[in-house]
């Protein structure tokens, strides 16, 4: 699909896991039941599809594990969305990959994004594309407050970038920074934004959106409206407040 801009191929891809409990979002135990954890999940993956569906001149896709899970995101993703495994056995090389596949197609640049961030608004994403077409940069990350990002964004394949990382550690970002620096390639960083990986985490987002009072459709909301159902996070809440 071409930009009316730039008249670039662009492609968005959301990684995501099939919504399982004992499998999805195993850091808000105990606080959460692993039944409630894959609850919160599924608004997760609801608030980001709603949110990422709406670009315009942007080709979508939906990269999931395992590998038969296909059908699970089917039910979540409209037809905008297309679907295809990861493949990997680690996030290196998933995201490798992913790049590998897509710019191999002929897209002019591929952004990557999490499933964690459910109020993560889409200007985000047109802001990666916008540096890449302008070459501003040679990659561009979505920096996370933990460590890691949230974005990746890349117009070449650059393999050593996913090599030798200490995944889920708070040395992703930086490591991957000094990777891009010893290659010369050039790196750039949208503004910070949160993952949700932690109670702690999860308490500031419903505190950041409490007060909140507009009723159209807004980047979160159906997990924040999820939030609202747990008696036991609203008593913790309101212990904590």
């Amino acid at each position: 699909m071409k930009t009316e801009h730039s008249g670039a191929k662009l492609l968005l891809v959301v990684v995501a896991k099939e919504p399982v409990p004992g499998r999805v979002k195993t850091r808000l135990f105990p606080h959460l039941s692993p039944e409630e954890a894959t609850g919160l999940y599924e608004t997760f993956l609801r608030d980001t599809l709603g949110e990422m569906g709406t670009l315009q001149e942007i080709d979508l896709a939906i990269a999931f594990t395992p590998a038969e899970a296909k059908a699970t995101f089917t039910s979540f993703a409209s037809s905008r969305f297309g679907l295809f495994p990861q493949r990997g056995k680690d996030l290196g090389e998933r995201l490798l990959n992913i790049f590998v596949q897509k710019l191999g197609q002929g897209y002019d640049a591929v952004s990557i994004i999490n499933s964690d961030s459910p109020d993560l608004q889409r200007a985000m994403v047109m802001e990666s594309f916008r540096l890449l077409l302008s070459e501003e940069a040679g990659v561009v990350f979505g920096p996370c407050h933990d460590g890691g990002y949230y974005l990746v964004g890349l117009r070449a394949i650059r393999p050593e970038l996913f090599r030798d990382i200490p995944w889920s550690t708070d040395r992703v970002l930086s490591m991957s920074l000094e990777k891009a620096r010893s290659m010369g390639l050039k790196a750039r960083l949208l503004p910070f934004w949160n993952d949700i990986d932690t109670f702690e985490e999860l308490l500031s987002f419903y505190k950041r959106y409490k007060g909140r009072t507009q009723t159209s459709p807004w980047a979160g909301e159906k997990t924040f409206s999820f939030l609202l159902t747990l008696e036991k996070f609203t008593m913790f809440q309101g212990r904590h407040s």
